[in-house]
């Protein structure tokens, strides 16, 4: 049994956390250990590493949580399609002794590795000069890389080669050749993790780049979708997105998290209250009340 690093956790009202972190297991350039070893070096009492797509990788965090003495919510950031729409989901709190979740992180990776070499087929199907797959080192090395790394890293090697960019011809090919970040259905990742004990929230519903989220989205999404909560507290909230979005949670009894999206040092993390996010860490086996004696 994997004992996480959250086990009989006492917060006090204002101890700083940060649930919404990533390293290089998904698409940040922390290190665990580079970032944990800030953390702690700030005082963090809590943080969740939530790398996207990614569960495979947290029993390792967990190791390294309890050796440097840093408690560590369980964690990831789900990238989902929602009638279209891409929601990226954080769910925290479900047993590294599950699978199902691990079982839709894992289909993510198969089938992004499927569609960039879909992708780089039909490419030289199109008569662009590309070396074969298997002797392109390269490419071979993306396709091994986290899925939310790997279209990102596929378009400017192609473009490296420096054939088709003159005449866009390239830039056609790419946008015919099926290329796409993947996704899951919400409905199939928030089932995963409540089946695994966790709980999911919608992370930066106020983000205009994703999918941004007003009373009425969210209504027809908690009709549609069990999801048990709002990622209210974010840098690019501004005030009053961050006073809408704690009143709707406040109204329907959603659950409140609070995090940064750091993703390296030029985008460092944020102390949080974790009274922000008391009903969260409740939920997840965290007691937050005034330490005595």
């Amino acid at each position: 049994m994997i004992n996480t690093s959250t086990v009989d956790l006492v917060l006090a009202p204002d101890a700083p956390i940060d649930l919404h972190l990533h390293t290089f297991y998904s698409d940040g350039v922390w290190s665990p250990e580079a970032l944990l070893d800030h953390l702690v070096s700030e005082s963090f009492a809590l943080v969740a590493i939530t790398d996207h797509d990614r569960v495979d990788t947290l029993p390792e965090i967990q190791q390294l949580a309890a050796q440097k003495h840093l408690p560590v919510l369980v964690g990831a950031e789900m990238t989902t399609q929602w009638h279209g729409q891409m929601v990226d989901v954080l769910c925290y709190g479900f047993s590294l002794e599950g699978t199902a979740l691990a079982r839709v992180a894992h289909s993510v990776f198969q089938r992004q590795q499927d569609n960039l070499r879909e992708a780089y087929s039909y490419l030289i199907a199109q008569g662009f000069p590309f070396p074969p797959l298997e002797e392109n080192p390269e490419l071979l090395t993306v396709l091994e890389k986290p899925s939310a790394q790997q279209p990102h890293d596929f378009v400017p090697l192609i473009k490296n080669y420096g054939v088709g960019i003159e005449d866009g011809s390239l830039k056609k090919a790419l946008r015919e050749s099926g290329l796409a970040l993947i996704m899951t259905e919400i409905a199939s990742v928030v089932e995963a993790a409540h089946q695994d004990g966790g709980v999911c929230l919608v992370a930066h519903p106020g983000r205009e780049d994703i999918t941004l989220f007003d009373t009425h989205m969210l209504d027809e999404l908690r009709e549609e979708i069990p999801i048990d909560g709002l990622e209210v507290y974010y840098p690019k909230h501004n005030p009053q997105q961050t006073a809408m979005y704690g009143a709707y949670a406040q109204k329907h009894g959603l659950l409140i998290s609070s995090g940064s999206d750091s993703h390296g040092p030029h985008k460092m993390p944020i102390k949080y209250e974790c009274g922000l996010s008391r009903l969260l860490l409740e939920r997840v086996g965290i007691e937050v009340r005034l330490k005595t004696g």
